[in-house]
């Protein structure tokens, strides 16, 4: 049964400005009549009826018109904060001191003769008091009515009792069908020891979580630190396991966060990119709305893991419209719902095509005159491609030839290509064939306008096809977890921190470029497969067994981010480095290319691997 109270907070934002207007010129009204029965004791004398009616009519006459100029009529009844109230506090001053300076002015009229100054104070002190009670009535009636069971909610504690934490607390107070029982924060700052936030206490540091979980009876922890790096995440979430809680969620980093707002919608399961894959890094955000906004953009390859994540980031910088290509139909029909579901008023355009088609590739450039491109399409399967040279060859290398030929021809002003650690002293085909990627976009960048610009990094956490998904698999199966070598490692980076860096360096490529993204340290895959299965509630080697299959065709034990005759160039983003390429010859390269061709249209394996040493003589295939 609905309470008839509840009906008022479904309204629309007419008739929840209206209903307030109304409710502020009875507020009003009482403040007033209040004031003046307090100053006298209970008892108004007739002679001063009059002065109640000018002063009901100048606290009118102002405060209404200065509420609506403050927005006090179209905040959100739900998620009323401190801005609100700051609002409604310099609109009531405001009012108070105009109605000070009209009382002055009219202070001979008959209305305002003999007026007691006291009520005027008293008057709009009740006014912000009243106000701004109604306002917050519906957190109130929330906690009173709708809070749900305590004893069905689980004991939480809340790891940082900064401006995340703070939200997230308020959150939960606020939802009704919030699963979380708040308890208190831990911090590990001194001056916040001790400190009350919305009625919670700061219990301690991070450190002493352990005890403090057993003390007040922890069930979940709730970790609220979100420009944290991965170091620190890794520390909160091993206290929590050594004080045995099972339930350990995280609040994601600043970079994913929408306005940097959170709230319980964010809140997930720690997962293996919080503990090795983050550490926290600054970003030109001007720079990369100015790339972005109001700009015509396509990402190929809008279906994979990059560049569905590429979707997502450069939807939030508001492109004039964001074409989508893929030739997964299925992968670009989910990525557009996501799309059009977070950003309803982005345009969005999805195109199913090959990115090997050059004349419907030429005609998509021609029909939608675009600003910027994000080459993400390609074949990446190490093991595949060493299999099947040719179909490498067709999509990494020719189909980033139709791209980027159109780019050049139709005048985009940017073309920037997803490149990879693996094009480095390749020792795989699809390595080899990333590097050729790169070389035509060095070619090309001199022939108009366009810039070309190439991003190279390592591996993403959770990416389709890599490691963390197969191992997820693995241990949902109860192992064993399949290892190629104890020492083999690998840079790795989260995609929404990859993509964003991606933006970064395309906001300020001047043409020409190789970018480096800065991965961090390599991470022992062991490691990692072992820090997975404690994640999923095991022990390696004891609940979940670790086996060791050996190296793939193509794969090295270690990548490299540059080559031995390249160096780097810092560049004002500390993540990013330039590295200092050696210049393409275009003659030999296109003449290369035509020979290329032909040994793939001919299923030629040991001639394209030939060519491709010819090409990059760095390149060793390993078998």
């Amino acid at each position: 049964m609905k309470l008839p109270f509840e009906k008022i907070f479904r309204t629309t934002a007419t008739t929840r400005m209206l209903f307030f207007i109304t409710i502020d010129i009875l507020l009003i009204i009482l403040s007033v009549w209040l004031a003046f029965l307090l100053r006298f004791e209970g008892k108004i004398p007739v002679d001063y009826i009059q002065n109640i009616q000018g002063l009901t009519a100048l606290a009118l006459f102002f405060s209404i018109p200065i509420f609506y100029f403050f927005k006090l009529y179209s905040f959100s009844w739900t998620y009323i904060s401190l801005q609100e109230l700051t609002s409604l506090f310099s609109g009531t001053l405001l009012s108070f001191l105009l109605s000070s300076v009209a009382f002055l002015i009219f202070r001979d009229s008959s209305r305002f003769s003999n007026f007691p100054r006291s009520t005027l104070f008293i008057s709009y002190f009740l006014i912000f008091l009243l106000c701004g009670a109604i306002r917050f009535s519906k957190r109130i009636y929330i906690q009173t009515f709708q809070g749900g069971s305590r004893e069905e909610k689980e004991r939480t504690l809340i790891v940082g009792a900064g401006d995340a934490g703070e939200q997230v607390l308020r959150s939960i107070l606020i939802s009704k069908d919030s699963p979380y029982l708040p308890v208190g924060f831990v911090d590990d700052s001194p001056a916040k020891q001790g400190e009350i936030i919305h009625g919670l206490r700061v219990l301690g540091e991070i450190d002493e979580i352990p005890q403090v979980i057993k003390k007040h009876q922890i069930e979940e922890m709730i970790i609220a630190l979100p420009s944290a790096g991965s170091a620190a995440i890794k520390k909160t979430t091993e206290m929590g396991r050594k004080a045995g809680l099972k339930k350990i969620k995280i609040v994601p980093p600043i970079t994913e966060l929408i306005n940097g707002e959170v709230s319980i919608g964010e809140i997930k399961d720690v997962e293996i990119e919080d503990l090795l894959g983050r550490e926290p890094f600054s970003l030109d955000t001007k720079s990369i709305k100015n790339f972005i906004r109001d700009k015509v953009i396509l990402i190929t390859g809008a279906a994979g893991s990059i560049g569905s994540e590429l979707c997502r980031q450069v939807a939030k910088f508001n492109p004039s419209l964001l074409l989508t290509l893929d030739q997964d139909e299925t992968g670009i029909f989910n990525m557009v719902n996501e799309l059009e579901d977070k950003f309803p008023k982005l345009k969005i355009s999805s195109i199913i095509a090959d990115i090997q088609d050059k004349e419907k590739i030429d005609r998509i450039f021609s029909q939608f005159h675009l600003n910027i491109v994000f080459h993400a399409a390609a074949y990446k399967h190490v093991p595949l491609m060493e299999k099947q040279p040719d179909e490498a060859v067709k999509n990494n290398v020719f189909g980033t030839k139709v791209v980027t030929d159109s780019a050049l021809k139709y005048g985009v002003e940017k073309f920037v290509f997803i490149s990879t650690d693996k094009a480095i002293n390749p020792t795989s085909v699809m390595g080899a064939t990333k590097r050729i990627g790169e070389m035509i976009c060095q070619a090309l960048n001199q022939k108009n306008h366009t810039k070309f610009i190439s991003v190279r990094f390592g591996n993403v956490l959770d990416s389709q096809g890599s490691v963390v998904p197969i191992f997820r698999e693995q241990i949902k199966k109860g192992g064993p977890v399949e290892v190629t070598d104890p020492d083999m490692k690998r840079y790795f980076m989260t995609i929404p921190e990859a993509c964003l860096l991606v933006m970064q360096a395309g906001a300020m490529g001047e043409g020409g470029e190789v970018f480096v993204l800065d991965m961090g340290k390599p991470i022992k895959i062991l490691d990692l497969a072992k820090e997975m299965i404690r994640l999923s509630g095991f022990e390696p080697d004891k609940d979940i067994p670790i086996v060791f299959t050996g190296s793939r065709p193509g794969e090295k034990l270690f990548e490299e981010i540059l080559t031995a005759e390249e160096g780097t160039f810092a560049t004002k983003n500390q993540r990013i480095f330039m590295a200092k390429v050696l210049n393409v010859d275009e003659i030999k390269l296109n003449s290369a290319l035509e020979r290329l061709k032909h040994a793939a249209h001919n299923l030629e394996k040991d001639k394209i691997k030939n060519i491709l040493k010819e090409l990059i003589p760095v390149y060793k295939p390993n078998s």
